[in-house]
């Protein structure tokens, strides 16, 4: 019996993050706790499948660390109902959204079928912007304290030496994104739509002619029109997204087609958040 006491008592803390980038910053917060991404930065985030075995780790979780802004609207709802695990049904127990932490960007008074797949609250992927980032980080450091408070003092030491790391990163980045402002790109969807905000890149245009819908042959025509004026620095897709409209569009704009890491594991460089924003920003740099 008291084998089995000392063992729930070092139980470690399950995290169950429906995105890389907040599997990264929860572990980096919670060094000891079990930390399981649903997801990989060579998935797209809209579309995950509610299959047995994410409603199994979910089932297990203590608490769940999602974007929010609906991002996860047509998966994590069916997984939190699938998994009847009561402590990760609400944001007031183990359910944490970023989205909820920072202002948004983009958010709509109003959404309707024919405006495609947009999100009434803003765009959810905020991971990349720094500043906004901290904040998260700062929000899901409390949250854990009030999850584990057992554990309060350890998660405060962590967000601090990651705050720290953080900071110190900062005017870096700014450095190294100096050049790059006032840039103009064409991308696919608004998944680096706070990284240009926060450099100052313009996305001039998207190669879905509208959200969630994949580049068809006369609006890749008028993007080649609007490419021809010669002031698009590139055309950028994330490591999940279908490049062949982008290949398309690139070889007769004659503009380079650049891949990017949307989140942690989106190359090889990008092991943690920090040599996220590093890959980032060298990959931007190196165009010519």
């Amino acid at each position: 019996m008291s084998l089995l006491f000392t063992a729930t008592a070092k139980a470690e803390l399950n995290v169950f993050a429906c995105e890389p980038e907040y599997a990264a910053l929860a572990q980096t917060l919670a060094p000891d706790a079990r930390v399981y991404s649903a997801t990989t930065a060579m998935q797209d985030p809209h579309q995950v499948q509610a299959r047995p075995s994410l409603i199994a780790k979910m089932r297990q979780a203590d608490l769940v660390v999602c974007a929010g802004a609906d991002l996860e609207i047509g998966w994590l709802p069916m997984l939190q109902m699938k998994s009847a695990n009561p402590k990760v049904n609400s944001t007031d127990k183990g359910l944490f959204f970023a989205a909820d932490q920072i202002d948004t960007l983009d958010k709509l008074a109003s959404v309707d079928r024919s405006m495609g797949d947009v999100h009434a609250k803003g765009n959810p992927h905020l991971h990349l912007d720094p500043e906004r980032m901290l904040t998260v980080a700062q929000a899901l450091s409390a949250k854990l304290a009030e999850v584990d408070p057992d554990n309060a003092s350890r998660y405060t030491q962590s967000l601090s030496d990651f705050s720290q790391r953080w900071q110190a990163k900062i005017p870096q980045w700014q450095q190294q994104a100096k050049n790059l402002a006032g840039k103009k790109v064409i991308a696919y969807h608004s998944s680096f739509r706070y990284l240009f905000n926060w450099i100052g890149i313009e996305q001039v245009a998207d190669l879905e002619p509208k959200p969630g819908l994949a580049p068809t042959s006369s609006h890749l025509a008028k993007l080649l029109t609007r490419a021809e004026k010669g002031d698009v620095m590139a055309v950028i897709v994330a490591s999940y997204q279908d490049e062949r409209g982008a290949k398309w569009l690139g070889e007769r704009a004659n503009l380079p087609v650049l891949v990017l890491p949307i989140s942690v594991g989106g190359n090889d460089q990008s092991t943690d958040l920090i040599s996220l924003y590093d890959s980032l920003l060298t990959l931007l740099n190196g165009v010519k």
